[in-house]
């Protein structure tokens, strides 16, 4: 897991990798690796505050609609790119109702002044 999460942060534009808030689960154990192989601070959420991580929660839910709550996420790669591809494509109000897929696309690239094209 930790070399394809690594190479996914990697991939991501500089904008948006500035630091990363998790929660208090055991899955970011070894984020001080995280941070050293990938020059992203990783800060922890305060236990049992989501507004301190909107973002995580809003997705969480929208996950959701797919497998109900309490049904087990099926560890079914295309199964899972399929949901991660559905909300890549489908429009947010927070962006303007632009889908998430279109703003990533509308970031400037490593080297440009980090200003929003318009």
């Amino acid at each position: 897991m930790w070399p394809t999460f690594i190479g996914h942060v990697w991939g991501l534009p500089a904008l948006v990798r500035k630091s990363l808030a998790w929660g208090q689960g055991t899955e970011m154990g070894r984020h001080a690796a995280l941070t050293v192989a990938t020059d992203l601070p990783v800060f922890f959420a305060d236990p049992h505050s989501p507004w301190q991580r909107p973002t995580n929660e809003n997705t969480n839910r929208l996950i959701r609609e797919y497998p109900p709550k309490g049904t087990e996420i099926p560890q079914h790669q295309p199964y899972l790119t399929a949901i991660a591809e559905e909300l890549n494509n489908r429009p947010r109000a927070c962006l303007g109702f632009y889908t998430p897929q279109e703003m990533m696309h509308r970031l400037p690239l490593e080297g440009e002044d980090g200003v929003m094209p318009s």
